[in-house]
């Protein structure tokens, strides 16, 4: 090799900070190097350090793989209505003049509690205007002095269970029957619900070319709202899988699923083959194994702090 040659090699190395030794008589990277560098480069990939303190602070929440059940879902909308066999419409049971008023819209009210009181006009005689179950005002259409007619003074529903009216069309009418569970949420999914289908209309509406599905939902906390959106998730079946992980815990990173895998120092990222989901579990088929630890809320912290090194390293 030409003598000029080899001595520029040496040159570059030196500047790049790579030490040399003579290999029989020929320059070239020492093996203390080459090792170090090796050593270095697994260092980057081992993951990333946290400490259980950091961990608790950004919120990361950590479980375990291991089987569950992955259901298979139909997904639907819906909205939120009163249940119309819970609710009464109120009328004065002898015309009258409406002396006084004891609700309005939004009071809750007891079985049997005053609404209002109503001076017969026949009679001249009050008598309390009743709430026939307990539940919320709903409407009202009276106001002291007036006559209370035969009209609707007021309307009280039982809102502790409510109905989802849902839209099947044609193609999934026929996966859809009573008794079916089904998964409500909220649009922004923040709140979430299990209820019961407890009518498919038999005939459809033309409009719209749809049938109507009716969920029943308990409501005791008053968490849904009669006229909010809602998306719907009907359970069509049920499967055992021996590996799971929470849907959240997944990450997409260089364009491959990937979860952080816990370690002694905090968690190294981990490549995975998906099967199964139904939004909330996912069935692993390979890279996770029963018992291994993952991070599943706020996992994309992990994500981000992962950016940040490489961003530094390439600096």
């Amino acid at each position: 090799m030409n003598r000029n040659l080899i001595v520029g090699a040496i040159v570059l190395a030196v500047a790049a900070g790579i030490g040399f030794t003579v290999v029989g008589g020929k320059k070239g990277p020492s093996p203390s190097a080459v090792a170090t560098k090796e050593e270095h480069h697994e260092e980057e990939n081992h993951g990333i350090e946290l400490t259980a303190e950091k961990i608790s602070k950004g919120g990361i929440v950590v479980e375990t793989a291991g089987p569950a059940v992955v259901r298979e879902i139909l997904p639907l909308y819906g909205t939120v209505a009163p249940n119309a066999e819970r609710m009464r419409d109120v009328a004065a049971r002898f015309p009258g003049t409406i002396r006084s008023v004891a609700k309005k819209i939004g009071d809750p009210v007891k079985q049997g509690e005053t609404l209002a009181v109503i001076e017969s006009n026949e009679s001249l005689q009050a008598y309390s205007l009743t709430a026939p179950l307990a539940g919320v005002v709903t409407a009202r259409n009276a106001n002291p002095g007036e006559q209370s007619g035969d009209k609707v003074l007021f309307t009280v529903a039982d809102l502790s269970g409510v109905w989802v009216e849902m839209s099947l069309f044609p193609r999934d009418a026929a996966k859809v029957r009573s008794g079916q569970t089904v998964r409500i949420r909220t649009a922004d999914s923040g709140t979430s619900g299990d209820g019961v289908i407890i009518y498919v209309a038999p005939v459809g509406t033309s409009a719209s070319q749809t049938r109507n599905a009716r969920v029943l939902l308990d409501n005791k906390d008053s968490q849904w709202a009669p006229g909010l959106y809602v998306t719907a998730e009907v359970i069509l079946g049920e499967t055992s899988v021996a590996v799971a992980i929470k849907s959240a815990a997944i990450q997409n990173l260089n364009d491959a699923d990937t979860i952080f895998v816990r370690t002694e120092k905090g968690f190294e990222p981990r490549t995975i083959k998906l099967g199964r989901s139904d939004g909330e579990n996912s069935e692993v088929l390979e890279g996770l194994k029963t018992g291994e630890s993952y991070a599943t809320t706020n996992s994309f912290v992990l994500k981000a702090e992962m950016g940040k090194g490489e961003a530094a390293h390439e600096d």
